[in-house]
């Protein structure tokens, strides 16, 4: 009964989310918001870091990498064990998501997890940044339901993977 329930709420959540994503400039601003939280701009930060010469980059680095080299793998067994469908392909009312994801499941979502590891990670080291950078990561997390490729539930779970994974990492090295 709960967990139905639940279902319930993730369903009626995410066609609430969605439908406000019909404008073209919703769209644009969830696909250039979730283009952020792609790997490759993970590293960009790093190089910044380092080019301004922070005292703290090299840390930070290498949390990040821990931070990620937990993730990673826990994403990928959590998603391929789960094999939670998205929203596409459960809803038919729905119809079709923005974009096209780059594997089959839904939960946990990746780019979110990505973007609570960098949060995370940057609220530990640069406190005044801490509100900012969440801000960032629910935005992305956000995006991913608005573009149609996680119910708020994956989003949720992703949030919760990428910061353990963090505070995992910064315990770790510390």
């Amino acid at each position: 009964m709960l967990l139905k329930r639940l279902e319930q709420w993730d369903h009626h959540s995410f066609c609430s989310l969605f439908s406000r994503s019909s404008s073209r400039q919703a769209f644009v601003a969830s696909y250039f918001l979730s283009k952020t939280a792609d790997g490759p701009l993970y590293l960009l930060l790093c190089g910044i870091l380092y080019l301004f010469n922070h005292t703290d980059a090299t840390e930070l680095t290498t949390i990040l990498l821990l931070a990620f080299a937990l993730e990673l793998p826990l994403y990928l067994v959590l998603k391929n064990c789960i094999k939670r469908a998205r929203p596409a392909d459960i809803l038919t009312v729905f119809g079709y998501a923005h974009i096209t994801p780059s594997d089959r499941f839904s939960l946990p979502s990746g780019h979110t997890a990505g973007a609570f590891v960098v949060a995370t990670t940057l609220a530990i080291y640069f406190p005044a940044l801490a509100v900012l950078a969440l801000i960032w990561a629910c935005s992305v997390g956000l995006s991913r339901i608005m573009l149609g490729v996680h119910f708020p539930l994956d989003v949720i779970a992703g949030a919760t993977l990428g910061t353990l994974c963090s505070l995992s990492a910064y315990i770790i090295y510390n």
